[in-house]
């Protein structure tokens, strides 16, 4: 069945005057599928990439299901599982553009929100309740919230929630709902342990696939750049040259490791280019505020790591840069999926060091077929030396490892801070160990050169015979030695008037001599 518009999806008047106000005309094959089962109240599990128009195809029925029925306090009537903050606040923005004809109550529990905000909106009772699985089970924990009254359960990125370890939160959550209720899955790709997941928890679902796994949309042009040098500094200035060559309104950027955002963002900044970081060691606030800065265009560039790759509806990105590959193949598709949305054209670079190779090779398999170069490709040596590991410039050196080009002096001082000393309080003349190992040999011999100097200049010392001792010592009497008795008035200095009198002049007793 061919659907061409949403009023054939049997949705409810008021979400498709919804749907008219936003100016959607044409459901995403994900959608013309999924919504007339969800509405029909079965258990669906969808698979499409990302970037399909997911969200809305479990939106709009779920919607159109709670329009009867009302909240109680602390009881969620359906409860929406996202693996990430971003992507439960963005589930929620289009709740309130669909749900603007309805009255329905949400909640969201995401991290970095104040507690009491959160209980409060339960408290009075929730229609829609969006959350990622270590809040939600926080709550739960405390006695904040009950979950016998979820009639509609959403697990949305399932794969993303694989990754990031959550499957035994998911797992624990599942076993709470009740068993009689309505379970909407959505994921990219389909692993093992989201398989076995699916066959525990849903029933009977209808299966829905519209693009084969881990595909990536055709409006990208995906091109690569070889780098020579795997050092960060040669790649970054790489990088910059691909973005003034580029028609760049926006990009995102994406790294592997959140140092190297902060890294990345702090050298673009200083090179003139409007740029932000998004990265999880960031407060909620400050990647939301991020977040909008870059949809409404104050921001030009968005370096990234893997928490913005997934479910963001950041509309209209122009280019997506790679700075790292991705260690799985199949993120390389969520990554450059952040761009070519809903039909429009994108761009995608990504630099490629000779470490990564290996995993290039992965995506070529995944892609099924050969990458297009920008500039000359590795050559067959380069492909040879892939598998020898080089550690990469501009990172913090490991515990005990001296950086590139320093010298062991350089190594030692870097544990010591800024006064040069290992806090033993010993002075400049005791750093001759921090030397490195020919000046040290070099100044022992000289300081020992110096001592044989100084005994041979040295007049010997006089020797005395036995019987000089013995005359310089007649008819003195030996010194008696000095017994220092300790008092009491010593310790209390000024005070001697008050001290007892036999505590003033104390009894001495004998000495005891044995055999007595």
């Amino acid at each position: 069945m061919d659907i061409k518009t949403f009023a054939e999806l049997d949705l409810s008047p008021k979400v498709q005057a919804a749907i008219d106000a936003a100016g959607y005309k044409t459901p995403t094959p994900i959608q013309s599928e999924a919504i007339p089962i969800a509405v029909a109240g079965r258990d669906v599990l969808g698979i499409a990439q990302t970037g399909t128009g997911k969200t809305a195809s479990f939106v709009l029925p779920m919607i159109t299901r709670l329009e009867t029925g009302r909240a109680r306090a602390r009881m969620p009537r359906s409860l929406i599982l996202a693996p990430t903050r971003e992507l439960a606040a963005q589930v929620a923005q289009s709740f309130e553009k669909y749900g603007v004809n309805h009255k329905l109550n949400l909640a969201l529990l995401i991290g970095g929100v104040s507690f009491d905000d959160q209980n409060r909106k339960l408290d009075r009772g929730v229609d829609v309740l969006i959350a990622t699985p270590g809040r939600l089970l926080d709550h739960f924990q405390r006695g904040k919230l009950m979950l016998m009254g979820v009639e509609i359960l959403v697990i949305d990125e399932a794969d993303r929630m694989l990754d990031m370890g959550f499957i035994p939160d998911i797992e624990k959550i599942c076993k709470l709902l009740p068993p009689r209720r309505q379970t909407l899955f959505f994921s990219a790709t389909m692993p093992p342990e989201v398989t076995r997941l699916v066959n525990q928890f849903l029933t009977n679902p209808q299966r829905i696939e519209v693009t084969p796994p881990a595909t990536a949309a055709n409006t990208i042009t995906q091109r690569f750049r070889f780098c020579n040098s795997g050092e960060d500094w040669a790649k970054r200035e790489i990088l910059r040259e691909l973005i003034g060559s580029q028609n760049v309104r926006n990009a995102i950027i994406f790294c592997n490791r959140k140092v190297d955002v902060a890294i990345l963002h702090k050298s673009l900044v200083k090179h003139g280019f409007s740029a932000g970081a998004l990265h999880g060691d960031m407060d909620q606030k400050s990647r939301m505020e991020t977040l909008d800065k870059f949809r409404s265009g104050d921001l030009m560039l968005l370096a990234a790591s893997d928490v913005a790759a997934r479910g963001l509806d950041i509309p209209d990105v122009s280019h997506i840069f790679n700075f790292d590959l991705p260690w799985q193949s199949d993120d390389y598709v969520h990554r450059i999926g952040r761009t070519g949305r809903a039909g429009k054209e994108g761009f995608s670079a990504s630099l490629v060091t000779t470490e990564e190779l290996k995993s290039l090779k992965d995506i070529e398999k995944m892609l099924g077929k050969a990458v297009k170069w920008i500039g000359d490709p590795p050559t067959d040596q380069d492909y040879a030396d892939a598998g020898k590991k080089r550690r990469r410039g501009g990172r913090g050196t490991g515990r005990g490892t001296a950086p590139s080009g320093a010298t062991p002096r350089d190594a030692r001082s870097s544990d010591r801070g800024s006064s040069g000393r290992r806090g033993d309080r010993r002075g400049p003349a005791k750093r001759q160990e921090s030397l490195p190992e020919p000046q040290q040999q070099h100044r022992a011999e000289k300081q020992r050169g110096e001592q044989d100097a100084q005994r041979a200049t040295k007049p010997p010392r006089p020797q005395r015979t036995r019987e000089q001792r013995a005359a310089a010592t007649d008819g003195k009497q030996p010194k008696p030695a000095r017994v220092r008795e300790r008092s009491p008035q010593s310790s209390a200095s000024g005070f001697t008037d008050n001290v007892p009198a036999f505590l003033r002049n104390p009894i001495r007793r004998p000495t005891k001599v044995a055999n007595e």
